[in-house]
Order: structure tokens, then C-alpha cells, then sequence
């Protein structure tokens, strides 16, 4: 039985704020189920991973709740966030510029490797 689930924002786009909400929620149930859990936010979701980006942004306008707010609760569970760094050139972010809970890069060979493992369940936003 695979113990581990990669989560890939690819498709999830900030300026569509209420789907954000699901990836990271699925990524905290699962860490508190005792899954290890990567979440990779690759093409425009890279823009999550830079500092005050999701911490404007609410899934529900009328919830206080950002989705900053979800990421670290899914971070807070043991869900690992990985930046791209593809996606650093192409939006002008640097290292220092990424949230406190991103646990560094991931980029597109380590990521084809973990899709193609049979102990790892993919699920994609």
C-alpha cells in the first residue's frame, strides 16, 4: 500500500482563488492520516509559494480564512510545499522571497521520478 501522496498544482490558478482551497485541504486531511505528502506548485500556482501572494487571496470571500491560511494548516499536519524554481525566473522570485513553510524547490526531473513510483499516489489541481 503506497504511504505517500504528490500533490501538483498545475492547473490551479491564483485569479481563480476558489480552487485553491481543495488541494491543500486533501494535503492536510492526508498528512494527518499519516501520509507523507508533497504538494508542488508548478506553472501559475508557482505564485503561491511567493511571501504575501496567498495571504490575499480567500477561497470564500465572506471566510476570513486566506489561503495562506490553508497552506500552513496542510504545512502544520506535515505536508511538505515545494516551490518549482522554473517558476522563480519566470514571475522574478528569488529564494528569499518564498513563504517560511516552502521547503524548497522541486523541479521537473524529481517530480517525473516520484509520478513514476509505484509507491507514490499523484493527485493533480
Amino acid at each position: 500500500m503506497s504511504r505517500r501522496l504528490l500533490i501538483v498544482l498545475a492547473n490551479t490558478d491564483p485569479r481563480h482563488a476558489e480552487e485553491l482551497g481543495v488541494p491543500f485541504y486533501h494535503a492536510a486531511v492526508a498528512a494527518a492520516m499519516d501520509y507523507e505528502v508533497d504538494v508542488v506548485c508548478t506553472a501559475a500556482a508557482g505564485r503561491l509559494m511567493r511571501r504575501g501572494v496567498a495571504a490575499e487571496l480567500r477561497v470564500d470571500p465572506d471566510d476570513p480564512k486566506t489561503v495562506y491560511d490553508w497552506m500552513r494548516e496542510a504545512h502544520d499536519q506535515g505536508a511538505r510545499l515545494w516551490a518549482c524554481p522554473a517558476n522563480l525566473g519566470l514571475t522574478g522570485t528569488s529564494a528569499e522571497d518564498l513563504i517560511p513553510e516552502c521547503s524548497g524547490l522541486m523541479g521537473a526531473a524529481t517530480m517525473i521520478q516520484a509520478i513514476m513510483d509505484d509507491d507514490v499516489r499523484v493527485l493533480t489541481y
